[in-house]
């Protein structure tokens, strides 16, 4: 009880303290995504739909915001075509929740219940990446901002490890039981999703080191990549397990030779340390278990999966251009002939690129999966700057959480946003920020992320009995004028 209070008097902090401060509620939110899937956590006050305590939040950050925004002066200049690729996805939500509703399949949910869950509780996951794009103008926002997401991570890593008893944990299908169970639980996330989302934050806490400029913080920051990746192994989520092994040889291939010569020791340290991960990473795969042969089992390596695919894939032949609408598990009525006929819940494929084709078809497929490539080209660019590591910590970030989620989504995940994206989707928002700053960089010949925002009268140094200090600084003007000439900024689009 004393949890729920403190969590809810934070809430209310942060909720009244957004209209001082969005930016920092805005932190604050993100960070709370590390126990809002907890059991405990309310989900609803006063028995109001969709009213759970984190929504307050998150509705009071956005009206602060669009209230407030105005007082540093800036216009609104996302790229257009990013814009139009967020505005496909929802589009894509949109059409696919309405198909829901007019659908005569019994889903035994209220309308009411329908946009709550899978319109409104869809779309709110990419606020916080729209509000961090727009306020992440300086090198400190910026900084925060990645250091928020990448303590969001730390914090559900921590929590992996409190809860895993690995006292208990002699073999991988212990450890994927236990950890199925703890996780959700005390945690409240999946492990799959758990899996996924760390294992691509670990690299990314390695990438922020360059940007700390002491050793003690960059020998901190190295053990908080290391308490990520140790989280992340006691999941038991073999598809995150593939999906760290693949970003650490893209990484190594792309920028940081030196990790072709760790991910053999790491891997060699969990084996010997972890033997239930190994155990778990070739549970299905066969070999032998003391006197006896085991044989290879496709049902087992697939956890099932080698079941479901091929009656997804036959029914999105049925449908190939347009799909069912939003639940094609359900309301095809996949789910149930699977409970049937092999006592297996599924109510989603495990792979997010057979759901989205189910649901949405060839023509939503086309119009979400651009946005995701979008993001792995530009922040591979960033990737590769080495005269600013911040940019290339925030290149490698967004590069490394959207990989994840693509590696992963061939074993289970969504590309419908939830709250286990929160991360990925902020690091989206800054990556294009840098974009847009480093285009206009390009036009301004100043840096991509200036000290300090200008304010609506063009002055940032202090005022004097009420005068603006003489001589501006000529930076300032230029850094206002390159940020609100509409002819530049159609140029940075």
């Amino acid at each position: 009880m004393i949890r729920i209070t403190l969590l809810l008097l934070l809430v209310a902090f942060f909720s009244v303290y957004a209209w001082k401060d969005w930016f920092v509620s805005l932190c604050g939110a993100i960070l709370l995504l590390a126990v809002v899937r907890h059991p405990d956590f309310p989900n609803n006050i006063g028995g109001i739909q969709g009213g759970n305590p984190w929504n307050v939040l998150i509705l009071s950050i956005l009206l602060a915001w669009a209230t407030r925004r105005g007082e540093e002066g800036h216009e609104w200049d996302m790229p257009t075509i990013a814009g139009w690729m967020l505005f496909a996805c929802f589009v894509v939500v949109v059409v696919g929740v309405i198909r829901l509703l007019l659908n005569d399949y019994p889903t035994g949910e209220t309308n009411g219940t329908i946009l709550s869950e899978y319109l409104v509780n869809t779309v709110k996951w990419v606020i916080p990446s729209l509000i961090l794009f727009d306020a992440c103008r300086t090198r400190q926002r910026a900084t925060i901002a990645l250091g928020t997401i990448l303590c969001l991570y730390f914090l559900l890593a921590i929590q992996v490890i409190r809860w895993m008893p690995l006292s208990e944990v002699g073999s991988g299908s212990d450890l994927s039981s236990r950890a199925s169970k703890i996780t959700q639980n005390e945690i409240g996330y999946n492990r799959v999703t758990l899996s996924m989302m760390l294992a691509g934050a670990s690299w990314a806490a390695l990438a922020m080191m360059p940007v700390l400029k002491q050793n003690l913080p960059r020998f901190i920051m190295l053990g908080v990549a290391a308490l990520i990746a140790f989280g992340q192994a006691l999941t038991g989520g073999r598809t995150g397990y593939v999906t760290w092994i693949g970003i650490g040889i893209v990484l190594a291939a792309l920028r940081w030779r030196k990790l072709l010569l760790i991910l053999p020791v790491a891997l060699l340290a969990i084996g010997v340390c972890l033997p239930s991960v190994s155990q778990r990473m070739f549970q299905g795969f066969g070999g032998q278990e003391g006197n006896f042969t085991v044989g290879t089992s496709a049902y087992e390596m697939t956890s099932g999966r080698d079941i479901a695919w091929p009656v997804v894939m036959a029914e999105i032949g049925k449908a190939p251009l347009i799909g069912y609408g939003r639940e094609g598990m359900m309301t095809t009525g996949i789910s149930d002939r699977l409970m049937n006929e092999y006592d297996e819940a599924f109510p989603h494929p495990h792979q997010a690129y057979l759901q989205l084709l189910l649901d949405n078809g060839i023509m939503g497929f086309l119009l979400v999966i651009p946005i995701f490539l979008y993001v792995i080209r530009h922040s591979f660019t960033q990737l590769l700057v080495r005269d600013d590591p911040l940019v290339c910590a925030i290149g490698c970030t967004a590069f490394c959480l959207v990989l994840a989620l693509m590696i992963g989504a061939f074993g289970g995940q969504t590309f419908y946003p939830r709250e286990g994206a929160v991360g990925m989707w902020a690091a989206i928002g800054l990556l294009l920020r840098v974009h847009v700053n480093s285009r206009q960089a390009v036009e301004t010949g100043e840096p991509i992320f200036p000290e300090e925002l200008p304010t609506k009268g063009f002055f940032n140094g202090p005022e004097e009995n009420g005068v603006p200090s003489e001589d501006p600084p000529e930076r300032i003007w230029n850094h206002h004028q390159a940020t609100s000439d509409p002819a530049i900024l159609s140029r940075s689009t």
